[in-house]
Parts: C-alpha cells; sequence; structure tokens
C-alpha cells in the first residue's frame, strides 16, 4: 500500500471521546476505564452510547451518527470503542469517514471494532489494536500503561520475542488486521481491504476449531490473502477444541501454511486479559520467533 499517514502523537489534556459503535457494555467499567483515560486526557462521551437495544448499543442511526460526530470534532485527537461485540459491520460501510482522511485522528479498540480499522487501512491512516474502554476498566496497571504509550508514543518500536515459529522465514510488510470472524464477515460483504505485502494478525474468541477453518478456507479459496506477505496469530481465547479433538491452534497452523509465508503465532493480543498494543499501518518484520513493528 502508499504511504500510511500516522495521526499527531497524544499529549496530555487532548481531546478523546468514547462511542459505543457496537454491542452493549458494562456500565460500571466502561466508566472506570474512560475515568482511568480522564486522568490524562479530556475525556467526553453521549449518555445515549448506554442504550440497549438487544444486542446493540442502540439503533444503527445513533450509533453511527455518534460515531460520525466523533470523526467529524477537530478538537478529539482519539476514539475509543466502549466495547465490541457486534454492530459496526452494519453501520461501518455507511460511515462518513471523509473527515477523518482530512484529519486523522487515532481510532482505537478491538474485535468488532476491526471494521474500522479496515477502514482506516483503506484510507491509507494507522489505528491502535487496543484495549476497549471497558475492557480498560477491568485491564491491570500495565495494560493500561501500554494503551497510554501507544497513544503518546505510537512511532516507538516494538518487539515481540520468543513467539512460536508455525513457518519459518523472514518478511517485511505492513500491521494489519484484528479479529477472524469480522475479517470474513467483512469479505462476505465485499466490504474486505488487505494492504498488498501486509503482515496480517489475526485472533479470535470461542470459535471451534471447524469455524476458525471454515473461515479461514474461505478467504483463501476467494483469494483474500493472496497479497499477505507474513502472518503473526495472536490470542485464539477460549477457543474449544470440539467434538473432533482438534486444538484450535492447529487448525489455524495448517490452513495458514497454505499461504506458503512466514507464520508466527502467540502475540499477547487479542481477548486476553493483557491485549498488547498493536499499531496498525506501521512497518513489521516477521522472522522465526519474532515480530519486530519499527514505524519509526
Amino acid at each position: 500500500m502508499g504511504r500510511v499517514r500516522f495521526p499527531p502523537a497524544l499529549r496530555p489534556g487532548d481531546a478523546v471521546r468514547v462511542v459505543a459503535p457496537s454491542g452493549p457494555f458494562d456500565r460500571t467499567l466502561c466508566l472506570v476505564g474512560a475515568g482511568y483515560l480522564a486522568k490524562r486526557y479530556r475525556v467526553r462521551f453521549d449518555w445515549s452510547m448506554f442504550e440497549k437495544r438487544g444486542f446493540l448499543a442502540g439503533s444503527d442511526q445513533r450509533r453511527r451518527s455518534e460515531l460520525e460526530r466523533a470523526i467529524a470534532l477537530p478538537e478529539v485527537r482519539a476514539i475509543v470503542a466502549a466495547r465490541g461485540g457486534y454492530g459496526l459491520t452494519r453501520i461501518a460501510h455507511a460511515t462518513s469517514l471523509a473527515p477523518l482522511a482530512r484529519d486523522p485522528k487515532w481510532v482505537v479498540g478491538f474485535s468488532d471494532v476491526t471494521a474500522l480499522h479496515v477502514e482506516c487501512a483503506r484510507l491509507g491512516i494507522a489505528s491502535i489494536h487496543a484495549h476497549n474502554c471497558a475492557g480498560l476498566g477491568r485491564g491491570d496497571a500495565v495494560g493500561r500503561a501500554a494503551l497510554i504509550d501507544a497513544l503518546e508514543s505510537p512511532t516507538r518500536p516494538r518487539c515481540f520475542e520468543a513467539l512460536q515459529t508455525w513457518h519459518g522465514g523472514h518478511a517485511s510488510g505492513t500491521l494489519f488486521g484484528g479479529n477472524l470472524t469480522v475479517l470474513f464477515t467483512l469479505a462476505a460483504a465485499g466490504r474486505l481491504f488487505v494492504p498488498e505485502g501486509a503482515v496480517l494478525f489475526l485472533e479470535d474468541v470461542t470459535e471451534s476449531a471447524y469455524r476458525l477453518d471454515r473461515m479461514l478456507s474461505a478467504l483463501l479459496v476467494a483469494g483474500a490473502l493472496d497479497r499477505v506477505a507474513a502472518v503473526a496469530v495472536g490470542e485464539l481465547t477460549d477457543c474449544p477444541t470440539g467434538p473432533h479433538g482438534i486444538p484450535a491452534e492447529d487448525a489455524v497452523r495448517e490452513r495458514l501454511a497454505e499461504l506458503g509465508v512466514p507464520v508466527v503465532a502467540g502475540v499477547p493480543s487479542g481477548h486476553g486479559r493483557n491485549n498488547a498494543p498493536l499499531v496498525f499501518g506501521s512497518p513489521a518484520r516477521v522472522s522465526n520467533g519474532r515480530l519486530e513493528i519499527s514505524p519509526g
């Protein structure tokens, strides 16, 4: 892909807006997370984000309008999702992202927020795969500090070592990815954009081995991963072996081998408690047992 634009690094006192474009969430945990961010930034949100409509945080119109307002407000320097869950794939395609293209700001979150990370990649704008606001509410001090570091020093080199090598070799590219289920859903909707030569990060939660196999197989057959230079697998959290006795990791490893590119696994990012921040859009390199991210 072309040159990736990095939004300005945050500074203490900058405006951060919390939005709920996906599913409903634990109010207390989100307020605790927002309170943590408020120790350093000017945190704002609409009280309407606490609405619940079944498995959604309010209507599509409410969620889309809230997101568009956060994107359009010039003083906002980062947008943090309250929670993932489900809902962004219903509205991302219809959300006006032109103000984000004109004035890049950090989009922060993971899981369902993968849909927004893909839209940022399509615009050539870096974004941060990290805890949602409610996750900050239950996270530990190390995880919280890591997010602040990613926001304020996004071009700092980072390295994950002692990873599992599923397929040897080395390759470099642009770090990109997120939740496998969401990427699969976007492909089905015709909305998946994969940067050419990407270092693809994948994670998922509560998906059995055969479902992970099915989603990866569909992406492979569709040619959606043909331009990937390497893969870094994150946490496969609570993904059961299932009745066939095949571990989720084995299913993913077997399918990814078909790409014939370097693959490492065990990146501590995803639905686990740690969820180490990843700055998508950064230059990255996968080599035996290592994922090096060096945006600077």
